[in-house]
């Protein structure tokens, strides 16, 4: 047994894990891997062109021809340039929260009337910059509805692209973000649409539901509504509550006004990724047909369509690699100390009950480790007792100069770095067959230096407190 990738021999996966079980050996062949290098991320390129066709596919398949529809990567899940670019030339827009968000939307390539920006404190800079460019933009709360009415009243001053003016001289599709308030998943740190959640206006709070219908009855240039129930943890059947909440709200508006100013709906992403074994589910296609069978007028081609999904579609396509650099016993049990840990995958690390992983045992040659299960701790390299990939968990005995993967780990994990003991961050590089029966690589980001550590932690300013420069 080569650990648990699983489906090494046909089944759900299988060629997801045929080909990242070649590209492990090849980062080992190709010197990606190597005492110089313990850690390293790999992204299966074909893998994430195949999720970004499934999620086309799958509202395609639901919603009336011509209906507009734009599938926004949320750009938090995976924030790489190179990332976005590849998801961009496969139709993907971008969902961002944050200034260094968008800057990384448009460093790759991706338009503005492709990017939605989200975010619970957006800054008045940041709002003005959305508005100028032409950015959809979905406002959190009524204090930031108040900053937008000041940019709608000076929109004479906002230069958006040809033909993008809008109702009240605003270049940007505007929205309100509502919190159904319909209940949490298993995890209620992702939980979005709790009775306390900080994100949006909530709906069965008294008064809140009367002041959204207000809100765009005065404001004709508020033309989406916004909802996001939550991720992982989070049932497909909740999630579908939360969407049918808002198409009721926005039924009510367009009803009580009188005409069909709510033409966008935004339904958020959040898929949850099965991390307990290689098969993909839920899928795209199931999640699309529950809400086509719960909210049939959302597909009938009156409303436009927006999703936001991150860790589903990047998740199950990336893999950190590891060295292991010892190995020892502890209390009778086995112990594999490698060089990835909470740098790269921090909430395994910190709340391993609500995200475990799976790991595969690859020999000191980069191939699936064979031999029987043995029951074994893999260890990262941080100097806290908790710093565990895997606790007592079944897996050929791993040796000196052997190799872990983690798997399912190319959304919220090596592109997170976690500088504890300012650990350097590892390089990342995707993958994809070379034609020639080989796996190709193209480096993604480069790993961080020592020097660069330095650098980040003030090594210029190493006399800042103690040479006058202070009382």
């Amino acid at each position: 047994m080569g650990g648990e990738g699983g489906d090494r021999a046909g089944g759900p996966g299988a060629g997801r894990t045929a080909r990242r079980d070649g590209a492990v050996r090849a980062a080992v062949e190709q010197g990606l891997l190597g005492p110089g290098s313990p850690v390293v991320g790999l992204l299966d390129v074909i893998g994430i062109r195949e999720s970004a066709a499934e999620l086309k596919a799958a509202f395609d398949a639901v919603t009336a021809p011509g209906t507009p529809v734009l599938h926004a990567f949320a750009v938090k899940a995976t924030p790489l340039v190179p990332v976005l670019r590849l998801l961009h030339e496969e139709g993907i827009g971008a969902e961002v929260a944050s200034p260094g968000e968008l800057a990384l939307a448009r460093a790759a390539g991706v338009p503005p009337a492709r990017t939605v920006l989200d975010s619970p404190a957006k800054t008045p800079a940041e709002l003005r910059e959305a508005l100028a460019l032409g950015i959809a933009v979905n406002v959190d709360n009524p204090q930031e509805l108040h900053r937008v009415d000041g940019l709608a009243r000076s929109a004479a001053g906002l230069s958006g692209p040809p033909g993008s003016a809008r109702a009240g001289g605003i270049p940007s599709p505007i929205g309100i973000r509502v919190n159904p308030q319909v209940g949490a998943g298993s995890i209620e740190a992702l939980s979005t649409a709790t009775a306390t959640s900080k994100f949006g206006v909530a709906l069965r709070d008294e008064g809140a539901r009367e002041w959204v219908v207000r809100a765009y009855l005065d404001r004709p240039w508020l033309t989406r509504l916004h909802t996001h129930t939550g991720s992982q943890g989070v049932p497909l059947s909740l999630m579908a509550r939360g969407v049918a909440e808002t198409y009721a709200l926005a039924e009510e508006i367009n009803r009580r006004a009188g005409r069909h100013q709510v033409d966008t709906v935004d339904i958020g992403g959040g898929l949850p990724v099965n991390f307990a074994s290689e098969a993909t589910a839920p899928t795209y296609a199931q999640y699309a047909r529950m809400l086509a069978g719960t909210v049939p007028g959302l597909f009938d081609g009156r409303y436009g369509l927006v999703t936001e999904f991150g860790r589903s579609l990047l998740a199950k396509h990336g893999t950190v690699v590891a060295r292991v650099e010892y190995t020892k016993s502890a209390g009778g049990r086995p112990v594999a100390v490698t060089h990835a840990g909470v740098q790269v995958v921090t909430r395994t690390v910190y709340a391993p009950q609500s995200w475990p992983l799976r790991i595969a045992a690859h020999d000191g040659g980069g191939r699936p480790k064979r031999g029987p299960a043995v029951v074994q701790d893999v260890a990262g390299p941080a100097c806290f007792a908790g710093d565990l990939l895997a606790r007592g968990r079944e897996l050929p005995l791993l040796e000196q100069g052997d190799h872990v993967a983690a798997l399912d780990t190319g959304a919220y994990c090596f592109a997170h770095h976690y500088a504890y003991n300012s650990l350097v961050r590892p390089g990342v590089h995707g993958f994809a067959p070379d034609g020639a029966g080989g796996v190709a690589f193209a480096e993604v980001r480069r790993a961080q230096t020592v020097e660069e550590v330095v650098a980040e932690a003030g090594g210029a300013r190493a006399d800042a407190l103690t040479r006058g420069h202070l009382p």
